[in-house]
């Protein structure tokens, strides 16, 4: 019974939220380790439940080495999954808000140097195909700060390659135009009139921008493999993640003096609270320089 209220859950989720897959699949994987937990505590259904078993579950994935974020995303799931149980009449009274979420570490993004970036963008072989397909995604990167499922979502007719600009559709749909550099335009023209329709395989229409290896759009995972090849033949030291040119377009912008509202439009942050954080970056480097560089710092 438990189980088939988790299902229903998830289609609730589905039809009336129309959430993505990835997100729905995340959902029930977290809720059904969750169920796990309670039948192996011999409870069969959810009015059985109570706060000791949501926190007796937090407490042993603690004690599994959980990471506080999966914490965090298991207990909004099993705080939606108790919403839903209540509204459907499953549950006279929502146990899960007797029980604290689990603190957040705050993280300070990855962030490479100048040199380093430019050892990246320079990586890729721009007189090859995949390798001009390569490089203008990088600068493109580099030059918007747009997110990688951003990247791979732009079709051609998101490019304005005369007005020097991008349109991009971020989260919640909401649609955001960013300029490009010269050397981004320069790469991306080469890349559209001269490579991308020699990647194509199946049909000539194909509305991508980026194209993979199996001549359509190119996949989060395939951008991911390009991205770590590159950064392992330049032997950069600093961790690479499929938001590394991201995190280093609004640190080194705001380094150079940018303001923070134009750097939040640019990322598409509802909240500025999320781009004050590479404000923490670059303090936090200046203060690395500073104790390297100062006679008397560490006197």
């Amino acid at each position: 019974m438990m189980t088939k209220d988790l299902q229903s859950f998830i289609r609730f989720l589905s039809v009336e939220r129309g959430l993505s897959r990835n997100t729905l699949e995340s959902y029930e994987r977290d809720l059904q380790q969750f169920v796990d937990y309670l039948q192996q505590q011999g409870i069969t259904a959810w009015k059985d439940t109570g706060k000791t078993h949501i926190a007796g579950y937090l407490s042993q994935m603690k004690m599994l080495g959980r990471a506080s974020a999966t914490l965090s995303r298991n207990m909004v799931s099993i705080r939606a999954l108790y919403q839903y149980l209540v509204k459907e009449r499953v549950m006279d009274s929502d146990p899960s808000i007797y029980v604290d979420a689990p603190k957040l570490e705050k993280k300070l993004p990855k962030v490479l140097s100048i040199g380093e970036v430019e050892k990246l963008l320079d990586a890729p072989q721009p007189e090859h195909v995949s390798g001009a397909r390569d490089k203008a995604m990088l600068e493109l990167l580099y030059a918007t700060g747009i997110r990688v499922s951003e990247l791979i979502s732009l079709n051609v007719t998101d490019i304005n390659l005369q007005m020097g600009f991008i349109r991009c559709i971020g989260k919640a749909d909401k649609e955001r135009n960013i300029p490009l550099s010269s050397i981004a335009i320069r790469c991306l023209t080469t890349y559209i009139h001269n490579y991308r329709m020699k990647l194509l395989k199946k049909t000539a229409d194909e509305e991508a921008l980026f194209i993979g290896h199996l001549g359509t759009r190119m996949t989060r995972q395939g951008f991911w493999k390009i991205l770590k090849k590159y950064a392992n033949e330049m032997n950069i030291a600093n961790e690479i993640t499929p938001h590394a040119l991201r995190h280093s377009f609004a640190a080194h912008l705001i380094e150079n003096g940018a303001d923070l509202r134009s750097v939040q439009e640019m990322l598409g942050h509802s909240d500025i609270s999320s781009t004050q954080m590479y404000v923490q970056v670059t303090k936090l480097k200046m203060k690395e320089v500073y104790n390297l560089a100062h006679p008397r710092a560490k006197l």
